[in-house]
């Protein structure tokens, strides 16, 4: 069965395929949307892989960019068998897979330094941010550091990508100087960074950043990307991605 009870069939957004999704679990936002536009990715061929893959949506996103292999870790069951049939529904078996696994054993069971990329989109609030907790399960493991944390994240990635090999995650902007810390710490060297905002005159509410393992010191910083104009349409430049 395609959809099961409680689980609808969603467009990915600007693209032909779809996505199964449920109100139960933690649905993709345009933050997936962004990273999967942002990353470098090999065109023809190469290894990749995202990490806290919740129900595909990056590597569904990714595969319109890349023809190479994509394997994606979630540690929910229920939202890898979500992912696996989204994937089928898009008849991309061929390339793409989702398996069940803890983000901190990724690389002993995947293969270290094996993948050309690696992307994350990891829970972006502390385990202690109590406050911030949605009362489903789904939402909490996917929301909050309680299964991983972003340390766990970025050693992981470090552990599967080759040397040179591209790693990039999505996060938000109050954690950046974590996420610079972490990444020099387990030598992946910041290379692009990129402050998104929902519009103009607002603070930045999502960060995109890409490191290069093993990289030389010299971090680019792209012009701001703003989602929204005043009237709650998209800009030129969000519609740019959902219309390519």
């Amino acid at each position: 069965m395609t959809v099961k009870q409680g689980e609808r069939l969603d467009d990915l957004l600007g693209r032909p395929g779809k996505i199964i999704q449920s109100d139960e679990v933690f649905s993709f936002s345009l933050d997936a949307v962004l990273l999967a536009e942002f990353v470098w990715v090999p065109i023809q061929k190469g290894k990749l892989v995202d990490l806290c893959a919740g129900t595909g949506a990056i590597p569904l996103f990714l595969s319109y960019r890349t023809k190479g292999t994509i394997t994606g870790v979630e540690i929910q069951p229920r939202l890898v068998d979500m992912a696996n049939r989204s994937i089928a529904v898009n008849n991309l078996d061929d390339r793409l897979q989702i398996v069940e696994g803890d983000v901190k054993n990724a690389a002993s069971v995947l293969g270290h330094a094996r993948y050309d990329v690696v992307t994350c989109n990891p829970p972006y609030f502390l385990a202690n941010e109590t406050s911030l907790r949605n009362q489903s399960e789904h939402h909490t493991i996917a929301r909050h550091e309680v299964l991983c944390t972003l340390e766990d994240c970025i050693r992981s990635a470090s552990q599967l990508v080759k040397p040179g090999g591209k790693v990039a995650f999505v996060h938000r902007p109050e954690r950046l100087l974590d996420i610079l810390t972490l990444m020099r710490a387990y030598r992946i060297e910041p290379k692009r960074m990129q402050l998104v905002y929902p519009k103009q005159g607002r603070d930045a509410n999502t960060l995109l950043i890409e490191g290069s393992k093993d990289g030389k010191a010299g971090l680019t910083i792209l012009p701001p990307f703003v989602v929204y104009e005043e009237d709650d349409t998209y800009t030129s430049d969000m519609r740019a991605i959902l219309d390519a």
